[in-house]
């Protein structure tokens, strides 16, 4: 099951959607965060792939992962509204101060996270994460109240609205003429009691890519509503969003091959 990007995408709907299908009651939620991400979030200079970092990523920099580490605790509020323990987990890179991971750490836990621990697997294999397994299984044990976000029997616009509101922090909707349009249609044909799969960026918490952090006071807007009765789900689109992923003109696979002689993989990155 894809559950990736942040609680407002991958959690959200592997809750909702998935767990409500198969019966599925998670026992706790691990939220994977970097020192580098959440320099971005508190306002560090775009990230361009190919391009080398700039100094604010690789050099200590305490408020930029202060002013940052306000999209991740709104990433544990989120799970946290499920009723569901959190971990989190925070993936170390050689450029990350002791001090960086500290305040990471302990500002996740003083959110409310029931751990937060520090992820050296890349670098020490499977000891790198034995913190990690230890932290999930003490907060797999605590008490698990877990819940939906929403009711399926409520209205299409009530479920995109309180998703819209209590996950990505909206003001409110705003529905396109087509998007009403389509919402009426289903209700119509009998869908209206289908879960809602937003088909929105990953990011940012709001529908726009540039805005990091915690965005307040946006309106969401919904300009198209889908159907996939097959599959058994309701997703609105989300701005300008599409639907499929875009590939590079060259996709990587086209780069990864294996040396005979050193039987080393090459172009993994």
């Amino acid at each position: 099951t894809e559950a990736g990007f942040g609680a407002d995408i991958g959690m959200e709907k592997f809750f909702n959607i998935k767990c409500r299908a198969s019966g599925l009651i998670p026992s706790v939620v691990v939220l994977v965060a970097t020192v580098r991400a959440l320099k971005m979030h508190g306002g560090g200079p775009n990230v361009i792939a190919g391009v080398p970092l700039k100094k604010e990523y690789t050099e200590e920099n305490l408020k930029l992962v202060s002013d940052g580490c306000s999209n991740l605790l709104k990433q544990i509020e989120i799970a946290q509204q499920f009723g569901v323990p959190v971990v989190v987990a925070l993936n170390v890179f050689r450029t990350d101060s002791p001090a960086e991971i500290n305040l990471v750490c302990e500002m996740a836990k003083q959110s409310g996270a029931s751990d937060a621990v520090p992820c050296r697997h890349w670098s020490e294999g499977g000891r790198g994460s034995m913190e990690l397994a230890e932290a999930v299984r003490r907060a797999a044990n605590q008490q698990n109240n877990f819940r939906y976000l929403y009711d399926l029997e409520l209205p299409i616009v009530e479920k995109i609205r309180i998703i819209a509101q209590k996950i990505y922090g909206a003001q409110d909707i705003e529905l396109s003429p087509l998007a009403q349009s389509q919402i009426n249609r289903y209700t119509q044909q009998g869908f209206g009691n289908l879960p809602i799969c937003m088909a929105k960026t990953h990011l940012s918490l709001s529908h726009m890519p540039e805005k990091k952090g915690v965005p307040t006071g946006f309106i969401l807007p919904i300009s198209d509503v889908r159907a996939s009765i097959g599959a058994g789900f309701i997703y609105p689109l989300v701005g300008t969003m599409s639907t499929m992923p875009g590939l590079p003109t060259r996709p990587c696979f086209y780069d990864i091959d294996l040396d005979p002689d050193t039987e080393q993989v090459k172009g993994l990155f």
